[in-house]
């Protein structure tokens, strides 16, 4: 495995799952009229993009057929371009066939994952990490976040159990430092992360000990000055500064203002929720 890879207990699953809704109740009845023909096929981009989830490909084939070939001539993360082969597959006709748009579903949605986040790490510069969030696919997620390293982006928690975050609806409800203080005490080796649509907000963050903050919807002025603020913290306690994440509303188009502030990392939910697929077609030649 690389670390563009996903965990292959969730493509087997994922692949299954889709396979199960194409091929329930019947099987494939129009493939099941054909000859056993051999035939092989290529993966060809019509748009130039980064490649993402050949692991769901070569699964989704082998779940049809085992006696399926498919090898890849490029990799996860790798860039292609329009005509350009990418992998190929043989095997019967049928079998392909009865595989093809399901592999195709993944290879695309992903591929066109890893190219948005390409272009949006392109656009935030290298001072500046670029992290996915929760905004995925239900029983996708993986699948989706090993895209975006494919794409050469960071991952944000997978899940709510990986660490404390104290968002807007529950500082509705919860006095901010007494969450940092309880989530301290009931979850030590997690980490607390408390997002901040204020500065005033960020400061009761920075007094109660959060590792990470979030500055919510701030314009690049108010963020760089939240970054100060965090900054100056740090030094007048002679500690570290907490992790500065910046998210919500920042675009493509605008994430380069923010690109210089000091912050750490930005996130986006358009990187997995928004990301149009790759076009990638499958070329069938019958031998």
């Amino acid at each position: 495995m690389t670390r563009f890879d996903p965990p292959p207990t969730a493509v087997r699953a994922a692949v299954t799952r889709a396979l199960e809704e194409d091929l329930t109740p019947l099987g494939d009845i129009s493939a099941a009229l054909l000859p056993p023909e051999a035939a092989a096929a290529r993966f060809v981009p019509r748009a130039a993009g980064v490649l993402a989830g050949t692991a769901c490909a070569t699964e989704t084939f082998a779940q049809v057929d085992a006696d399926v070939d498919c090898t890849w001539v490029a990799a996860d993360g790798d860039p292609v371009e329009a005509g350009h082969v990418i992998g190929a597959v043989e095997g019967t006709l049928a079998s392909i066939l009865t595989a093809e748009r399901t592999a195709l579903n993944f290879v695309s949605h992903l591929s066109g994952v890893a190219t948005l986040t390409r272009r949006f790490v392109a656009a935030a510069g290298p001072s500046l990490g670029v992290w996915d969030t929760r905004k995925t696919t239900p029983g996708l997620r993986s699948l989706e976040k090993a895209a975006v390293r494919a794409g050469g982006g960071v991952n944000h928690r997978g899940n709510l159990s990986e660490w404390v975050m104290l968002k807007d609806n529950h500082l509705a409800v919860l006095d901010l430092a007494e969450a940092v203080r309880r989530a301290r005490a009931w979850y030590p080796a997690r980490t607390i992360h408390v997002e901040c649509d204020t500065l005033d907000k960020l400061a009761e963050a920075l007094d109660a000990g959060a590792d990470a903050v979030l500055l919510d919807n701030m314009s690049p002025e108010e963020a760089g000055r939240g970054v100060a603020l965090a900054d100056e913290h740090a030094a007048s306690r002679q500690r570290r500064r907490p992790l500065v994440e910046l998210s919500g509303g920042i675009t493509m188009e605008t994430v380069g203002r923010y690109a210089d502030l000091g912050a750490d990392q930005v996130s986006s939910g358009a990187l997995t929720n928004s990301a149009p697929a790759l076009d990638i077609g499958l070329d069938i030649d019958v031998a």
